[in-house]
This record gives C-alpha cells, structure tokens and sequence, in this order.
C-alpha cells in the first residue's frame, strides 16, 4: 500500500475512532509525510501550519464571528422580527415568514449559520408556538433559513474558499451569493407556507390557529421600522462599501465590528462593555477552533500534495466520465453527503485541492462553482446526523434532534431544487457579479 493510501486510511480511521477533524487532518498528513517522504521531512510541520493561516484575508473570519456575535447580543433579531411582523401581519404561514426573512437579514450581517440559528430561534421559537406551530417545524425552518448566512454576503465559507481557490475575486463570490441565497430562502418558504396553510397554523378562525394572535398583536409598522432601521442598515453599509471601493473585504469586516460595537452601545443599548469583553473572548474561542482547522489542513494539504495524493485522485475523477453535466452531480452528491457529517471550513479545505483540477478541466465557472458547493454545504447544515444549525435550534427548542428528520426531508429538497436551477441557469449566480464588473 503506497503512502498516499496510508494517508487518507490514516485520516478516514480516525475519523471513525472520534478523533476531532483538526487532529485528524494533522495527524494523517505526519502520516503520509514518515511514510512517503522521510521522518526528517517532520520537521516542515511547523512551516505548513504558519503558512496555512498567515494570510491576510483570513483576519476576516474572526471579525465576521465577532460582528454576528455582537448583533446576536444587541437586540438586533428581535427588531428586525418586530418590524417583519408589523410588515406581514397576522396570517396563516406569516412567523414562518418572519422567521425566513429574519434568519437572511442576520445572514448579511454575520456570515455564520449556527450564530444566526441561535439568535432568530431564542425569539421566533416562543412566538411560533403560541401560534399553533409545532416545535420540530419551527426548529427545521429556523435551522434551515440561518444556513442560507453561508450564502448571502458577507460569507465566512466564501472568504475560505476565495482563498483556497487561487485568482477568484471575493468581492464577485459575495455578489454571486446574493441571488442563490435568495432563491435558496424563497424555496424554504413555499413548502413552510403550504404546510402552515394546509394544517392552519397561526392566526384566529382556523382549527390549530391561535386567536390571540390578532391584528392586537401587530406592532405598529412606523415604530418597528424605525427600532430595526439600524439593524436593515448594516448589510447596506458592508456591501456598500465593497462595491463602492470604500474598503476591502477584510476592512469590511472591521467596519462591521465598529457599527455593531456602536449600535449595541449607544442605539440599542442593550450591550454593556462587560459583556462586550465577554464576547471578544467567545468570539476569540470559536476563531481558534476554525483557525486550528486552518492550521493542521495545511500539513495534509502539503504531504498530499508532496504525495502527488490529490493530482491521483483528480485524475481518477476525470476518468469516471467524460460529460461534464453527469460528473458535476457526482461532485454535488459527495459534497452533499460530506456536509452531513463535516463543517463546511473542513469540507472546502479537504475536497478543494481534489476538485480544482477537476473544474479546471471541464472549464467551469470557479464563482459559479464556489456557490454551488455553498448551497450545498447549506444542506447539510441542516440535515441529519450532524445538521450543526439544527442542533443549536432544537437546543432551545428543547427537543430531540430525531423529531425534526421528517421536517428536514422536506426542507432538504426545496434547497436542493433551488441548487439544481442554479447549476442549470449559471446566470442566477453570474449576472449579478458580471454587472458590477467583476472578475470572473
């Protein structure tokens, strides 16, 4: 058995055995390096890991953190749920689509699927339940809205992947991202509104409505508007900015701890300077452990590489088939399946030096596949049996992740229907980007 294959044995082994993706990235490629390379060649571990996270877009991951975080803190979701209600009213399927608008709106401020689950769940959960909506139902749509974050800018997953896939502008990934995303939360929405329609959900009159949620319960369109503007205001104000020129996408990301800073402290004033100290040093936590993956894919990366590992592997997936369109959806398939049991840092960090010589060869779109691999990875954020929104959100919904298989199903086939038009139409992703000038 050659080195590349103790490698990759070495890895999926301990995968099985538990052992955390990071470690088990680092210690699969020491692997391949002892076994194909030399024990002496140990001594580029520490290189390979500098290397891996001294770049500077990646200052933009734990600044994105820290902004969800502090939006999460500020009041921020149950503002902008407030002036979604005030906007929809009271109507059978109306939380549901509070709850969907609420999770894209958090998306464009924090990047991140499990930050924006947590938040939009502590305030919808209460509210949709007194409403008529079963538990498992409101947990799986709040799940499944928050992970289109990954997708509407700004997107900690698309800043990895711009720099993991050489020469793809950022600022293109995050304007391709805005259609699909929207498209990805429109999907979500028909099914929920037909659901709530057909067993009459929410509002008086119905068998399973609520009377009391009533036209009483209707906060006053002006006023809510007015307590959310600062929070509408801050994905205008990222985007803005990239567009415009006004600062790079790693500058954005400053620009965006500040307003959240000064809207938590002088708007809402609902964050203290205590708990602000306390969220640099969450925010600081789970930057580490993203970082750590970061860190330690490097060394498989390299003795992969080394290895010729990837290029092998490449090739053998060229030679599966020579059509483009059936070997695309066996790529989506694998990344669908990987991203019910991994991250998505992890996903593009394994399976991204695979791929690129792949795309490379059927001479695909790189920002159109960058989003494609998003979508997908959205999916499995909220399937079934790691489903990482999904646990958050049946945390505090405080059920059992098993209650919400059957509701997943379903929200897992209105995305994969919005990934499918975006990988026939690749103008739903393109347009928008080639408009704005941007390098594609």
């Amino acid at each position: 058995m050659g080195p590349d294959l103790w490698m990759l044995f070495a890895f999926a082994g301990l995968l099985v055995a538990g052992v955390p993706v990071a470690f088990s990235l680092g210690l699969s490629g020491a692997v391949g390096i002892v076994t194909g390379l030399s024990p002496a060649m140990l001594a580029t571990l520490g290189t390979n890991t500098y290397n891996s996270i001294a770049k500077y877009p990646l200052i933009a991951i734990p600044l994105f953190i820290l902004t969800g975080l502090i939006f999460e803190r500020s009041g921020v979701a149950l503002r902008l749920v407030r002036f979604a209600q005030a906007l929809i009213g009271p109507r059978h399927g109306g939380l549901a689509l509070v709850a969907v608008l609420v999770c894209m709106i958090m998306g464009g401020m924090s990047g991140s699927g499990p930050a924006d689950a947590a938040a939009v769940a502590m305030v919808m959960l209460p509210s949709m339940t007194k409403a008529g909506y079963p538990k498992p139902f409101s947990a799986t749509l709040i799940a499944a809205s928050a992970s289109t974050a990954i997708l509407i800018p700004p997107s900690v997953a698309l800043i990895l992947y711009s720099i993991v896939v050489p020469g793809v502008d950022l600022r293109a990934l995050f304007a391709a991202g805005l259609f699909p995303g929207l498209l990805a939360g429109l999907a979500l929405l028909v099914p929920a509104l037909l659901v709530s329609r057909h067993y009459g959900w929410e509002g008086s009159g119905r068998e399973g409505g609520d009377a009391s949620v009533d036209n009483a319960d209707r906060p006053e369109l002006g006023e809510a508007f007015k307590q959310a503007l600062p929070a509408l205001f801050a994905p205008v104000l990222i985007l803005g900015g990239l567009r415009s020129g006004l600062f790079t996408p790693t500058e954005a990301a400053v620009v965006a701890v500040t307003y959240g800073v000064l809207v938590g402290l002088f708007v809402t004033r609902e964050l203290t300077l205590r708990e602000l100290w306390a969220l640099f040093g969450e925010a600081a936590v789970i930057s580490g452990v993203v970082m750590l993956i970061i860190a330690l894919a490097g060394i498989f990366a390299w003795a992969g590489t080394m290895l010729g590992t990837f290029r092998e592997l490449a090739e053998w997936i060229i030679g599966l088939s020579d059509n483009g369109t059936w070997m695309l959806v066996l790529i989506m398939l694998a990344v669908l399946v990987a991203g019910t049991l991994l991250d998505a840092i992890s996903i593009y960090l394994i399976m991204m030096p695979i791929l690129i010589p792949v795309m490379q060869h059927f001479e695909w779109n790189p920002v159109w596949f960058g989003i494609l691999m998003a979508m997908n990875i959205a999916i499995g954020q909220f399937t079934p049996p790691v489903a990482v929104n999904l646990m958050v959100t049946t945390q505090v919904a405080k059920i059992r992740l098993e209650q919400t298989i059957g509701w997943a199903l379903m929200f897992v086939v209105a995305m994969a229907g919005a990934l499918a038009l975006v990988a026939v139409f690749p103008e739903i992703s393109l347009w928008l980007p080639r408009v704005l000038g941007y390098n594609l």
